[in-house]
């Protein structure tokens, strides 16, 4: 059956549904994940651990973010500090938000009901999904595409078992385009089959993404380009002029402080772009009926 709403005096044939994804650290939280309670109970300072991360990263050529999650694993055996699943979860709850974003998704929602039209909200990050399923907002995201540890026959952490960087982001904003949310072997063949872009679940066009920096650059360009609207956001403290750059580059369509209280800017502008996506939709509803 067809889901119809009323705009305008009329009923449109569907429901639009607006996509936001966001990064998690130093977008929605105020700076590494692990930083808030991990790395303190291996008694070092986040500046030690980055940096034999990074030096594990450029001594082995390896990936930066498969080098953090084993130096983790390796950082736990080394200090006898066993780490399961619910302890990543447990330390979720020591994850500082900036200013608004606890109240944001209901505000977002809300309004987006007011005016006819759907929000989805997705975390698309390089940090723990195990820390971020712990965390008070976890339960507003239908997907949290992030990295993840695998854990031996005790529940122990064992092993990366899933790796996003700042390439491979891209792929998730592919998935939520077609509608092919869950990562087997056989959702690969289904995202990588030709779809119609009429087909898909949500068009670029419907998307949003909200980042920090220069990781978060493939997937902001990539939803700019395809009509989408890339956010960057930054730290009052610190971070705009990287922002910026972001904004001089052609790379994001706005550039916003990371406050995300009622009436901030990011408020402001993502009403803005959901009110756009409602008046698109009904200008091809509109555009449809007349050609029938």
């Amino acid at each position: 059956m067809k889901v119809k709403y009323r705009m305008g005096g009329r009923k449109l044939n569907k429901v639009p549904i607006v996509a936001i994804m966001y990064d998690f650290d130093k977008t929605l939280c105020t700076k590494d994940m692990q930083e808030y309670a991990f790395i303190p109970a291996l008694g070092m300072t986040a500046e030690q651990f980055w940096k034999e991360a990074q030096e594990l990263t450029d001594r082995e050529e390896m990936d930066s973010i498969l080098a953090y999650m084993l130096k983790m694993v390796e950082k736990a055996k080394e200090k006898k500090i066993h780490i399961q699943r619910s302890t990543l979860q447990k330390m979720g709850e020591d994850v500082e938000f900036f200013e608004g974003v606890e109240s944001w998704f209901d505000r977002i929602n809300s309004y987006a009901r007011e005016i006819g039209i759907r929000v989805e909200h997705y975390i698309v990050s390089s940090g723990l999904k195990e820390i971020i399923e712990g965390t008070t907002i976890a339960k507003q995201f239908k997907k949290i595409y992030a990295c993840e540890f695998l854990y031996d026959y005790t529940g122990m952490i064992q092993w990366p078992k899933f790796a996003v960087n700042y390439t491979t982001k891209t792929q998730f904003l592919f998935r939520i385009n077609k509608g092919v949310l869950t990562v087997d072997t056989r959702s690969e063949r289904e995202l990588n089959a030709y779809k119609e872009d009429r087909e898909r679940r949500i068009p670029f066009s419907n998307m949003i993404y909200v980042g920090d920096g220069l990781t978060d650059v493939p997937c902001m360009k990539l939803v700019k380009v395809n009509g989408g609207q890339s956010i960057a956001v930054y730290n009052r403290d610190q971070g705009r002029q990287q922002a910026g750059d972001l904004m001089k580059a052609n790379r994001v369509n706005f550039v916003v402080p990371a406050d995300y209280s009622e009436g901030s800017q990011i408020e402001v502008a993502v009403k803005a772009i959901m009110n756009k996506v409602k008046a698109v939709e009904e200008l091809a509803e509109t555009t449809k009926s007349i050609a029938e």
